[in-house]
């Protein structure tokens, strides 16, 4: 069962150790944490359990962030913020793309992680 004072995240990025190092930090912090390496898996994800946050990198094979995003909006009235994950210029753009609710920019600090997801799954989110 999950710990109500955490959450489920779903973390969707195709670098191998970025996921890994995310998920553990997360683990580690009370979160159920669950992975998927591109947009389609992620969504597979969803259809198993709604996260109470997802966490998302824009270009990854297979399906992309904005196609992901695009495609949980139309199968899901209910759905999980979104926190970009983005080592482009401008993250900021890319979560206003999507709609996202918050942005982390790539590389990032684990405290920043941490503080944003912690924002977010409580519900203090600050939006764009």
């Amino acid at each position: 069962m999950t710990d109500p004072h955490h959450g489920v995240i779903l973390v969707v990025d195709d670098d191998e150790d970025l996921l890994t190092l995310v998920a553990m930090v997360l683990s580690d912090e009370g979160y159920t944490v669950a992975t998927a390496r591109d947009g389609l898996e992620g969504l597979r994800e969803v259809e198993h359990e709604m996260p109470d946050l997802i966490l998302l990198d824009m270009k990854m094979p297979v399906m992309n962030g904005w196609r992901f995003a695009s495609e949980l909006r139309a199968r899901y009235p209910r759905r999980a913020p979104i926190v970009v994950l983005t080592a482009a210029e401008d993250a900021r753009k890319r979560a206003e793309e999507i709609g996202a609710c918050d942005w982390v920019a790539k590389p990032f600090e684990l405290s920043t992680l941490r503080q944003t997801v912690a924002d977010h799954v409580r519900g203090h989110s600050p939006g764009i």
